[in-house]
């Protein structure tokens, strides 16, 4: 098992349940995230970074196969518009590498966290730990609690 790290202790101290997956760091795609660890595609997550015009950052849990809809998003918050943080921006905001930015081990540093209203119709999904090659497996309502994420559309039907 991987060494505990910052998203495993918040969730031990939190008595929440979780499954620990590792695979290559060499994988950055939520398809070769599902592939290597066996879970079906539409049941990894992943965590995007993302600007509003104030310059305050979000973070934005989508299902790996979809989407994310910025216009939604925006929406859904009450934002005129927002931007994807470019890689560079992403990895300096968070302090964490694209490809393992996780809103578990983000949890004290002041994001607002929103989650795609997809994973209502999921028991468990399974997001980054907070290192690439890390992934973590918990109940919905686990992650929700251990974030403070709210549910927003913030995906559009369109895969990819």
């Amino acid at each position: 098992m991987a060494r505990k790290i910052n998203s495993m202790r918040l969730l031990d101290a939190s008595k929440i349940p979780y499954e620990v997956y590792t695979f290559s760091t060499d994988i950055h795609s939520a398809s070769g995230v599902a592939a290597a660890i066996g879970q079906p595609l539409d049941h990894v997550y992943k965590t995007l970074v993302v600007m509003r015009l104030n310059g305050k950052s979000l973070l934005a849990i989508v299902p790996g196969h979809r989407k994310a809809s910025l216009k939604h998003l925006a929406q859904a918050i009450g934002e005129k518009r927002l931007h994807m943080a470019t890689q560079m921006e992403a990895e300096s905001l968070t302090g964490l590498q694209v490809g393992g930015i996780s809103a578990l081990a983000l949890v004290n540093r002041g994001f607002d966290v929103f989650l795609d209203r997809s994973a209502l119709d999921l028991d468990r999904i399974v997001v980054s730990a907070g290192r690439r090659g890390i992934n973590l497996r918990l109940r919905v309502e686990d992650l929700v609690r251990a974030t403070g994420a709210t549910f927003v559309e913030a995906t559009s039907s369109e895969e990819g």
